[in-house]
């Protein structure tokens, strides 16, 4: 196999979060390439950055794809303890055992994190940052939709063709899939049934209440210093046109894409002008 393919396919990482929770992670790339790490939404996976890894790894960047506590293949916090302040510690010592500086890339719930680490000690880690669909102030509805949805099915699923039916329907901007392969990263089977791929605990009352973290993410972004791209899909409900500008009014040297056709899950909408917007971006802040 020649070096560009092993570019391609990523190796696989055991990382530490807080309280000595173990995190699975994905790398792509050289070892010695820059450092963008990636943290997805409430409810995905690392995989959802596949694609995107794959590209960028094979452009020379160090990829590393994070599942975060309680998704995917990461450990479920045993106190069930899912608060920003824990997972923006567990981004924090990812960072430290990565050992490098690093342009972050979160999508909604890893967006959030990334911003509220800038503002800790060890936040001089990330060199920038890259807000996936997520602003300061994110609209209400569009909020509750995504939290409804996650809430939803907690009883499973009697087949998986039931839970691409339910992510149709949460996502009807997007055309189905014709396989449901791609859905099974997402899914464990248990007793026959299907379950999504993420502790149900994370919307337990060990976690705040959305609007409780206004005023910490507008102090951490009046903060910003570093490079700053937010990426807003334009049929999102979660981040508006005004959103968008009321963030760019807290960090006025923050860029702004818009993809058109995407929404709240912009980087899964279009993935190839997300990865390009990325990669541009990453490219311009090593110059």
């Amino acid at each position: 196999m020649s070096n560009a393919n092993n570019l391609l396919e990523p190796s696989r990482l055991r990382l530490r979060g807080s309280g000595g929770l173990e995190l699975a992670a994905d790398q792509f790339g050289p070892v010695d390439g820059p450092l963008v790490v990636f943290l997805h939404g409430g409810g995905q996976t690392r995989h959802s950055w596949k694609k995107t890894g794959a590209r960028l790894g094979a452009s020379g960047m160090r990829v590393v794809t994070v599942d975060a506590r309680g998704h995917g293949d990461s450990e479920w916090a045993p106190d069930r303890d899912y608060r920003r302040e824990t997972m923006v510690e567990d981004l924090l010592l990812v960072l430290e055992q990565l050992g490098a500086p690093a342009v972050v890339v979160g999508a909604s719930m890893g967006g959030i994190t990334g911003l509220l680490a800038t503002a800790r000690p060890g936040g001089q880690a990330i060199t920038a940052l890259v807000l996936v669909d997520i602003v300061t102030r994110p609209e209400p509805e569009g909020v509750a939709r995504v939290i409804d949805f996650l809430g939803k099915h907690r009883d499973g699923f009697d087949s998986i063709e039931e839970a691409a039916d339910a992510v149709a329907a949460y996502l009807p901007h997007r055309p189905r899939p014709k396989s449901t392969e791609g859905l099974l990263r997402n899914l464990r089977e248990r007793d026959g049934r299907w379950y999504w791929h993420w502790d149900p605990d994370m919307l337990s009352d060990r976690v705040e209440d959305p609007s409780a973290m206004i005023e910490p993410m507008e102090d951490a972004a009046r903060a910003l210093r570093i490079p700053v791209l937010l990426v807003r899909g334009m049929r999102s409900d979660v981040v508006s046109a005004e959103g968008a500008e009321a963030f760019q009014r807290l960090v006025p040297h923050a860029q702004l894409v818009e993809i058109g056709g995407a929404a709240h899950t912009a980087a899964g909408d279009d993935n190839d002008s997300f990865t390009d917007a990325v990669a541009k971006f990453v490219l311009a802040t090593l110059e």
